[in-house]
């Protein structure tokens, strides 16, 4: 059993969709672990996503992420990391499968209604990031 992390972003959980992406893993055999609603700090989003501070989009990405509340959920299943993945759909909205997440949920690249982690190891790392091991049942 794999788990990986993923965040309900600001523009999703304004929608008031939160349930509907939830079901979404839930239908396709993942589960959720620990679930919490929260407000990133501009602190929190800066070193979450740490990895991009080089880039030109990293303040508007901060921004955004902290523009709202988001959902972050530990989830689990065989091949979560890809299947969380799949269900999400391309970054970008537009070029996304029909019946994936953002496909149906996201307004543009950047509002794009969820994370996902990208690898086993970045998983684990993203949820300890959120989650102490009591927290994940």
């Amino acid at each position: 059993m794999e788990k990986t992390l993923s965040i309900i972003k600001p523009d999703a959980v304004a929608k008031n969709v939160i349930g509907k992406i939830i079901d979404r893993f839930e239908s396709n055999g993942l589960r959720i672990c620990a679930m919490k609603k929260i407000q990133l700090t501009q602190e929190n989003a800066e070193n979450f996503y740490d990895i991009h501070r080089e880039r030109p989009f990293f303040g508007e990405l901060v921004s955004f992420m902290t523009s709202g509340p988001v959902v972050v959920m530990a989830i689990e299943g065989e091949n979560a990391v890809l299947k969380n993945r799949d269900l999400m759909g391309a970054t970008n909205p537009k070029e996304a499968e029909a019946g994936t997440i953002r496909a149906d949920f996201a307004d543009s690249i950047d509002a794009n209604a969820v994370h996902g982690s990208d690898s086993l190891e970045n998983a684990k790392t993203e949820i300890g990031i959120f989650f102490t091991d009591s927290e994940l049942l």
